[in-house]
């Protein structure tokens, strides 16, 4: 172990290599917790100040396009330099402040407190799957993590074609009102909610083990899922309230 006392190289200094003296911060629920509000929070503040400015007639149609555009650029980046991520997260969550505040605007003043109905289901949601994640009432095998990835990707490329198709004028059947276009929302609502297992197992894997960083990481995993779900959810319960 000479040599490796006496290299330059920080790769194998006793920084990097004396990893028993318990000395580095590790991931905690606590702290995911605590990133989590604050995240929350920035977003819940953007989306007030964005149905103000359009409740006094402000013009806010590229908010909700701009905001998504910016939280898939984010999210690219966070994906590649992970280390930024206590800087990118909160500005992913600046970002999909501006994109529900302006789709919420919207439904909000076509369907009356509507928003507030879809915030209540998501809150249920969320903690109806967290009890069955903790009661192991479903577990998160390998098989389920792969079928929850394999969907929720597919459902993201159908998005994904959808969006684009909508710049050449062809409007796919998933924006309809159709009961084809509805159960394709039930569909992705049900993984949007199925995705949450997969991060409270992450960060049951991670917590206390992997870095302190991490939590970020897991913030932004949250963020993501819960965020999908209360669309998912505003989308469908737009659906039913216009085809009833």
């Amino acid at each position: 172990m000479g040599y490796l006392d006496k290299t330059s190289n920080p790769a194998f200094s006793n920084y990097f290599w004396n990893n028993n003296s318990g000395s580095y911060k590790k991931l905690t629920v606590s702290g995911i917790l605590l990133k989590t509000l604050f995240c929350l929070l920035v977003i819940t503040s953007i989306v007030v100040a964005i149905w103000k400015l359009y409740a006094n007639g402000t013009n806010i149609k590229w908010f909700a396009t701009g905001g998504m555009l910016a939280a898939i650029v984010i999210s690219i980046v966070i994906s590649v330099r992970q280390h930024w991520a206590h800087i990118l997260v909160p500005l992913y969550a600046v970002a999909k402040g501006f994109f529900l505040g302006g789709i919420t605007a919207y439904a909000q003043a076509s369907f009356p407190n509507l928003p507030y109905q879809a915030i209540g289901v998501t809150l249920v949601t969320f903690f109806v799957v967290l009890f069955l994640y903790q009661t192991r009432l479903i577990v998160v095998t390998n098989k389920v993590r792969s079928v929850i990835i394999t969907v929720c990707t597919s459902i993201f490329v159908v998005y994904l074609i959808s969006w684009i198709l909508g710049f050449f004028g062809i409007k796919s059947f998933i924006w309809g009102t159709s009961w084809l276009a509805i159960g394709f929302n039930i569909f992705a609502a049900i993984f949007a909610a199925l995705s949450l297992l997969l991060d409270f197992d992450y960060i049951e894997r991670q917590k206390n083990k992997a870095p302190k960083y991490k939590e970020w990481m897991a913030t932004w995993g949250l963020l993501v899922t819960i965020v999908w779900l209360y669309v998912e959810i505003l989308r469908l319960m737009k659906k039913f309230a216009i085809r009833f």
